[in-house]
C-alpha cells in the first residue's frame, strides 16, 4: 500500500506528540519541563550558546526564549556568562549539568520504548530516510 505524503507526516506528528508527552510527564518530578531539558541537553553540547541560538534550538522566539532563560537563571540551573562585545553567553550550572544527565535517562528510556517494536536495522532505516527527508531547508 503506497502512502500519502500528507500520511507519513501526521504519522511523524502522532509520534512526536507521544514523545513530548511521555517526556513531560516523566520530567515532572524532576521539575523540568521539556523545552527546559532541551535548553539544558543544547548546553551540554553547545557550551557558550547565546540567547538567539538557544532559542532557534529549542523552538522558541528570541522573546519567549529570554523569559525561560531567566526562569532558569534564577532556578540555579543556567547561567549568563559575558561574551565578545556586548554578547551575553549562557551555561549550565552544576545543578543543570545534573538535572540534564537525570533527564536524559529518562529520554532515553521514552525513544527506546517508543521504537522497541523495530528491529535495529528498521530503526538505522528509518533514521536514515528521516535523514534524507530534513536535507536541506528550503525555507532557509
Amino acid at each position: 500500500m503506497q502512502r500519502h505524503p500528507a500520511e507519513v507526516g501526521l504519522a511523524v506528528k502522532r509520534l512526536q506528540h507521544r514523545h513530548h508527552r511521555a517526556a513531560s510527564r516523566a520530567l515532572a518530578p524532576l521539575g523540568l519541563s521539556l523545552v527546559q531539558w532541551d535548553t539544558l541537553r543544547h548546553l551540554h553540547q553547545q557550551s557558550d550558546a547565546s540567547l538567539h541560538d538557544l532559542a532557534l534550538l529549542t523552538f522558541q522566539t528570541d522573546q519567549s526564549f529570554g523569559s525561560l532563560a531567566a526562569r532558569m537563571v534564577d532556578r540555579g540551573l543556567i547561567e549568563r556568562v559575558p561574551g565578545p562585545g556586548r554578547a551575553v553567553k549562557h551555561r549550565l550550572t552544576e545543578e543543570g549539568a545534573r538535572l540534564r544527565a537525570a533527564g536524559q535517562d529518562i529520554l532515553d528510556a521514552i525513544a527506546t520504548s517508543s521504537f522497541a517494536a523495530l528491529s535495529a536495522d528498521q530503526l538505522d532505516q528509518l533514521g536514515q530516510l528521516l535523514d534524507t527527508a530534513l536535507g536541506p531547508d528550503p525555507t532557509a
